[in-house]
């Protein structure tokens, strides 16, 4: 009885001892599996970026996560030439405004969620949000704290060479706030300025504040056209963020996709001199009207070589020099040395263009 008691309790401890190394083994051999590196043609077919394109729906649930996040924008050619003018336009006019040498230039433009640049704002910082009237939409200039202490120090005549001094923890004064709003109308009026060639539109001033939360122009999701401006004033200066919802181009899309050629929006100054110049030595015909005769078309099919055709001009009579179907003068005809001559009396005014003599 004792022993094959025995025999069972053995055999289960036996048993329970395999199934440890078997385990054991198991996980040795998963560890080594999950040790292995994969490489980068097995990590895009894990998250399904497979070679060639793909539409939405043939898109793994995975890479839809991970697209998710992403956001596709449309570049606008026309919109850099639109920010490089503006960069000449404000150079002049903040040198004039603050009569000291600015100097602007343009870090660069992206395009960015909304909601994305607000969480990055640096404070302390002025929000200004402004209208574009004939597009009835509204955009974000953002003025660092560096800029503000900047303008505030030369508009109240800071001297020069001395880096402008920051004040934190406070907020900012009435003074402070009207010279900011100052510079803000000027910018505001370059940007229109700047647009004028493409089309008419009149940025306005609304309000200025010191919160993001209340400078939400648009949904946190949209996309924005981010423009950051770097302005120089010797030893002080800053930088000025433009931001414009697409929402808020979506008026002048099809003018921003196109792409022109020339510093002017197609205009090419120096073709337009050398073009004036050579329109002065263009050869122009002009044709002197001696009379003009109604007629029945019989008589004239029954014209032949040694017709005569009578004409009611006399000698001291009043001939009309005409351009094509536009008169010019009117003068007499006579003769000089061998030739029909005719004398320029007078020009024919405007207001008699289109008649007939």
């Amino acid at each position: 009885m004792s022993g094959t008691g025995d025999e069972p309790a053995a055999g289960n401890g036996q048993s329970e001892e395999d199934l440890a190394a078997a385990g054991r083994a198991d996980a040795e051999g998963e560890g080594g599996q999950s040790a292995r590196v994969l490489n980068q043609a097995e990590i895009d077919n894990l998250l399904g970026f497979d070679a060639g394109p793909l539409g939405d729906d043939a898109r793994t649930g995975m890479q839809r996560i991970i697209s998710s996040g992403l956001i596709s924008y449309e570049r606008l050619p026309m919109l850099e030439i639109v920010f490089d003018r503006l960069v000449r336009i404000m150079s002049t006019s903040l040198r004039n405004f603050t009569s000291d040498n600015v100097e602007v230039g343009i870090d660069n433009m992206i395009s960015l969620r909304f909601g994305d640049y607000l969480n990055a704002v640096q404070l302390p910082a002025m929000l200004a949000v402004f209208k574009a009237d004939e597009w009835d939409n509204y955009g974000l200039m953002v003025v660092d704290s560096a800029m503000i202490y900047s303008i505030v120090d030369v508009l109240l005549g800071g001297r020069r060479g001395t880096a402008a001094m920051r004040i934190e923890g406070r907020p900012y004064t009435t003074i402070e706030r009207t010279l900011v709003e100052r510079l803000i109308v000027v910018a505001l009026a370059d940007l229109s300025a700047s647009f004028d060639p493409l089309c008419p539109v009149t940025f306005r001033f609304e309000r200025l504040e010191v919160n993001p939360r209340f400078a939400t122009i648009s949904r946190l999701s949209n996309a924005a056209v981010l423009a950051r401006l770097r302005i120089d004033m010797e030893d002080r200066g800053g930088k000025l963020e433009m931001l414009l919802p697409y929402a808020t181009l979506e008026p002048v899309r099809e003018l921003l996709l196109q792409q022109f050629m020339g510093e002017k929006f197609g205009r090419d100054s120096i073709w337009e001199t050398h073009l004036a110049e050579e329109l002065w030595n263009t050869d122009v015909e002009l044709d002197v009207v001696l009379d003009e005769q109604s007629m029945r078309l019989g008589d004239i099919i029954d014209l032949k070589p040694g017709s005569k055709i009578v004409l009611n001009t006399g000698p001291e009579a009043v001939v009309r020099i005409r351009c094509g179907t536009i008169p010019m003068f009117e003068g007499k005809i006579g003769r000089r040395k061998n030739h029909v001559a005719v004398r320029i009396e007078r020009e024919v005014p405007r207001a008699r263009d289109g008649e007939r003599s």
